[in-house]
């Protein structure tokens, strides 16, 4: 099996079940070595976010210079990135570097509610780094704010908007359904090969917190042993829905607690 280094460049998460920690943990779980590069200091728990504590932009460069001067990587995740000044300088590292397979996870808004990306952030978002990567993964919200539009209440305006996002210039788009109150949670990906809808049960749990971290961190663990993003997308939900399956075993927190990622394990 190919030994993989992935990449996470995201913000933090002191309970360990989103941002930088659950990135890691998928990357563990899915047999990748995981780096870091931290965009921002995050005050949160199973609760909410408390506070957050800015990095200074040209430090996250400075750890990116030092991952990317030493170690080959062979995927990499991007996750919160929280202003302008840091999109830009994410943006330009990427641009040099040229890394194989790059999937943006468009945070902006926690599960509890808090906004984690500034408004007049989107733009650099949308503009400097969605032509730079492999796949976009924006859940029905995330999607509505990049379009700057509503967000879809059907899949039939899921679709609609899968496509617009994948005319923005990135090279694929995983549009997620969970916001949709179905039985299910259909999720369609779109490339320049098609589209594809992929669907499995929705687990009865309130436990999800960085749900949407640790599916990006999964598909960039794996892209590299996979043949096209469909097959990507299949293993990672899979591995996704036994996490999910498996989230009321663990005792984190008082609030919405976070996956099990190492489910096949203990």
């Amino acid at each position: 099996m190919k030994r993989i280094n992935a990449l996470t460049i995201a913000g933090t998460d002191p309970s360990g079940g989103a941002g930088i920690q659950a990135d890691l943990k998928a990357f563990s779980a899915l047999g990748a070595y995981g780096t870091s590069v931290i965009t921002a200091l995050v005050a949160q728990n199973t609760q909410g976010v408390q506070a957050l504590y800015r990095i200074d932009p040209a430090f996250v460069g400075a750890q990116l210079d030092s991952v990317l001067s030493d170690v080959r990587i062979d995927s990499a995740k991007i996750g919160m990135l929280g202003e302008q000044a840091v999109i830009e300088v994410v943006a330009d590292k990427l641009a040099q570097a040229a890394l194989p397979w790059v999937v943006l996870d468009t945070v902006m808004v926690a599960k509890s509610g808090d906004a984690l990306l500034a408004p007049q952030a989107v733009a650099s978002l949308r503009e400097r780094l969605l032509p730079q990567v492999s796949l976009i993964t924006p859940n029905l919200p995330e999607a509505a704010v990049l379009l700057d539009c509503d967000p879809a209440l059907n899949e039939a305006e899921m679709r609609e908007q899968g496509r617009a996002l994948l005319a923005l210039g990135c090279q694929a788009v995983l549009m997620k359904g969970g916001h949709l109150h179905e039985a299910e949670s259909p999720d369609w990906l779109f490339t320049s090969d098609g589209e594809q809808r992929f669907s499995t049960p929705r687990v009865n749990t309130r436990h999800t917190h960085g749900t949407g971290c640790s599916l990006s961190a999964a598909l960039a663990a794996l892209r590299p042993r996979y043949a096209t993003w469909a097959e990507t997308v299949e293993a990672a939900k899979t591995w996704l829905q036994g996490a999910l399956e498996q989230a009321d075993t663990l005792e984190v927190g008082k609030g919405m607690g976070p996956v099990h990622h190492f489910h096949r394990w203990w």
